[in-house]
């Protein structure tokens, strides 16, 4: 390996590490250099490589930057290079449960509060797609359930914030129906948890959704450590962006 893809690659590491963060100043080429014990030039065609591949990004005068995590963009399905780095990290896929478990919590808690007899036709239509599809190969439903009870919670933050993070929860949701739901008694437990939610949104209960939605996240996440742990290697499916004209679909 070339000396200066052997650098990049220490710089994309930290960055997934999280000892450089999304849109946070990268250190000089000078003090880049000194700290990894090698010349300038390499260091400089570390950063053009990075740049090239858009993780990191050059403002003239100011110096070079970590790419912004989500694109500034209206179109929410467009995801980033910084993103797709991220995808390939095997603790993204906790890191991502973590969010899901706070953010999915608040709404639900909301959703419960807030949502309109048109917001209860959504959750109940979205539930009985999930009920109805092959519990091995949905996903999509699974996502779209979740989705309309964040649509539901009435704060447009929230949605636009889980929104801007669609394809890698989407990889969550994958990750769990790939590696869970072919087992009977996990699979029961996701199906049960789906109902309570439901239910406790339908009935306008906002502390019993809140406590079930996070239960479910959380039991979804230690499920799928736990399975690391006895040595199972977890299948991880790519995220293939919806096209334009599909419709879109969401958190999972």
């Amino acid at each position: 390996m070339a000396i200066s893809r052997e650098v990049s690659y220490r710089l994309e590491r930290l960055i997934l590490d999280g000892g450089l963060a999304p849109e946070q100043k990268i250190p000089s080429e000078r003090q880049l250099a000194a700290r990894l014990r090698v010349s300038r030039s390499v260091i400089r065609e570390a950063l053009h490589e990075l740049q090239g591949r858009g993780v990191i990004e050059t403002r003239h005068g100011k110096g070079s930057f970590v790419s912004t995590m989500v694109p500034g963009s209206d179109d929410l399905r467009e995801q980033g290079p910084l993103m797709h780095l991220f995808e390939g990290h095997p603790r993204t896929l906790y890191d991502l449960l973590e969010v899901r478990e706070q953010l999915e919590g608040q709404a639900a808690f909301l959703a419960a509060k807030r949502a309109t007899s048109l917001d209860h036709h959504r959750i109940t239509k979205a539930f009985r797609a999930l009920e109805e599809t092959d519990p091995l190969s949905n996903a999509r439903p699974d996502h779209g359930f979740h989705q309309a009870i964040v649509e539901a919670s009435h704060n447009p933050i929230l949605v636009h914030v889980l929104n801007s993070l669609k394809n890698m929860m989407l990889m969550t949701v994958q990750a769990s129906v790939a590696n869970l739901n072919p087992r009977a008694e996990k699979r029961k437990k996701i199906v049960q948890q789906h109902r309570q939610l439901y239910e406790a949104i339908m009935a306008g209960r906002p502390a019993s959704a809140q406590k079930v939605a996070m239960a479910h996240v959380r039991f979804v996440s230690e499920s799928l450590r736990d399975m690391e742990n006895e040595g199972s290697e977890l299948i991880r499916i790519p995220v293939i962006p919806e096209t334009a004209g599909c419709q879109h679909s969401s958190i999972g």
